[in-house]
């Protein structure tokens, strides 16, 4: 039994009970995913499971058996960094950074729903085809994902410019 994590395979652990935080912290060393709350309601712990959101510390490893686990060491090097990481150094959308790696995660999951069209709950038209990035769309889809140290204008102002139109950049700026 194995999973794919960042683009490798790797052996499942032989405990069922290991939960995929701890797979990919203690066993991996890929401590980039922080453990914040260990109860699912922080967001630190954010990685992708073939490129939806999830958190990681209320998953089991073997339920993901056959899948692909992307970590934000999977997203970019340090000499190629993912547009949105760059964006969150260009607007200092972090402090302390501990949350980052999380929201870095969560934002492109939210990303990818929003192109897949599924509504949140501020969403307008249910129906809509094409959700527009707003700034109520992006505060409610981003709210699992807490940030103590006050860095929050930064990290909405980087999701804009990375995922958001002109004019949702240029309101994010106001």
């Amino acid at each position: 039994m194995s999973i794919t994590i960042n683009g490798n395979p790797v052996d499942l652990p032989g405990d069922p009970r290991v939960s995929l935080l701890d797979l990919l912290r203690e066993d991996l060393h890929l401590t980039g995913t922080k453990k914040g709350c260990n109860q699912g309601a922080c967001g630190a712990c954010t990685v992708l499971v073939d490129g939806e959101r999830i958190l990681s510390c209320l998953a089991l490893a073997v339920q993901y058996e056959g899948r692909e686990v992307t970590t934000i060491e999977g997203l970019g090097t340090t000499g190629d960094l993912h547009p949105l990481q760059r964006a969150f150094v260009e607007h200092d959308g972090f402090q302390c950074g501990y949350c980052t790696p999380g929201q870095i995660c969560s934002a492109i999951g939210m990303a990818a729903e929003i192109g897949r069209g599924v509504p949140s709950h501020v969403t307008g038209d249910l129906a809509a085809t094409t959700i527009a990035l707003s700034h109520d769309e992006l505060r409610e889809r981003m709210s699992g994902n807490l940030c103590r140290c006050g860095a929050h204008n930064g990290i909405v102002d980087a999701i804009f410019e990375t995922f958001g139109e002109g004019e949702l950049q240029a309101e994010a700026a106001e």
